[in-house]
């Protein structure tokens, strides 16, 4: 299994704005923001590592010279490549972008704000042959995420807008198996929100869930931020 792993390309979103964060992280990036002492990115690449990958695109955009300059080429054996958005692209608008770096089939993608305790070659067998596979993680009050509606055999059937579904159920992990067709069918030129279009577009149509239960931490808010300094200490 980690043969067939490392032979993925991994793309991590690590352009956005972060603007909910900017009070607490004013002057850093946020997914280089320090979580232990060290920036949160290299968790999210510790992880990789650790399951045998050695491909990484980082799709970068507002403050990338900053992700540029901390993690450099290379981490623990992993070629670190850059796909650095013209304007903000969006979560899909940055992987349509990125597509040229982006050589296996599938390709695995990650939010570069948040991290997911999961299995990685348990996920990559799972995915097997459907067009994406997404890694739902369930929490006690999904009003903040919105939530994910899958079937008994996985397969996703519909989403809930945040604010829209409150208390416990099934929420986007932000770690994703993309076959071609999806990455391939995202428009070009303008924005792009693969939570909001690319996936809702695919329900019905080989999407399918994959559950992990495992930690969950983001740090796209102040109070989560905190949360993470503890959680991942």
């Amino acid at each position: 299994m980690a043969e067939r792993l490392n032979k993925l390309c991994v793309a991590v979103l690590a352009g956005g704005l972060g603007s909910r964060l900017c009070s607490v992280v004013a002057d850093r990036q946020k997914v280089v923001a320090p979580i232990g002492g060290r920036p949160f990115l290299y968790r999210i690449l510790d992880q990789l590592a650790d399951a045998g990958l050695r491909r990484v695109v980082l799709c970068a955009g507002y403050k990338a010279e900053e992700v540029a300059a901390t993690i450099g080429a290379n981490y623990r054996g992993m070629s670190i490549r850059y796909s650095t958005e013209p304007r903000p692209l969006g979560t899909a608008g940055a992987l349509g972008h990125a597509l040229p770096l982006l050589e296996s089939d599938p390709v695995l993608a990650l939010n570069g704000d948040s991290y997911c305790e999961v299995d990685l070659a348990a996920f990559h067998e799972a995915h097997d042959r459907h067009n994406a596979t997404l890694v739902v993680t369930e929490v006690g009050d999904t009003s903040r995420f919105g939530r994910v509606v899958f079937d008994e055999r996985g397969a996703i059937t519909g989403f809930a807008e945040k604010g829209g579904a409150t208390g416990r159920g099934w929420i986007n992990a932000g770690v994703y198996l993309l076959g071609r067709a999806v990455l391939e069918s995202i428009p070009t030129g303008r924005v792009v929100s693969i939570e909001r279009e690319t996936f809702p577009a695919w329900v019905g149509r080989g999407l399918y869930a994959f559950c992990a239960r495992g930690k969950f931490v983001d740090i796209g808010t102040p109070d989560s931020y905190a949360s993470a300094q503890v959680l991942l200490r």
